[in-house]
């Protein structure tokens, strides 16, 4: 058995004696979401506001466009490759390719080099 809200104008005075507001956003052009790895985009949605005590939740109504993000390349910088090699005693090179597959945590790729000895 679900729980059944009824129309719209009776959610809305079941929420507000919840102590809640729902506001719609007029003139949304668009919402983008933005992870590591994806950007989800969502053109011309409809967005809803609630807001009950501190907390704001937003929903949004639309057709997402999802876009896979290419990872890009992390390149070290050339002073914290010289740190890298120096604190470990290990070639350049070494250092280079530690900070790389660490993705630039200095203090890991020492940890990495020096527990590969």
């Amino acid at each position: 058995m679900g729980v059944r809200f009824g129309s719209r104008r009776e959610q809305e005075r079941l929420l507000k004696r919840l102590g809640i507001s729902l506001e719609e956003i007029q003139g949304v052009r668009s919402v983008v979401i933005e992870t590591d790895s994806e950007r989800i985009v969502f053109d011309s949605p409809t967005v809803t506001k609630m807001v009950g005590g501190p907390q704001e939740i937003y929903q949004v109504f639309g057709e997402p466009v999802v876009e896979k993000k290419e990872k890009e390349e992390y390149v070290p910088q050339e002073e914290d490759v010289l740190l890298v090699a120096k604190q470990t005693g290990r070639s350049v090179e070494d250092a280079r390719k530690a900070l790389i597959t660490t993705e630039g945590d200095i203090a890991q790729a020492i940890v990495l080099l020096q527990s590969s000895r």
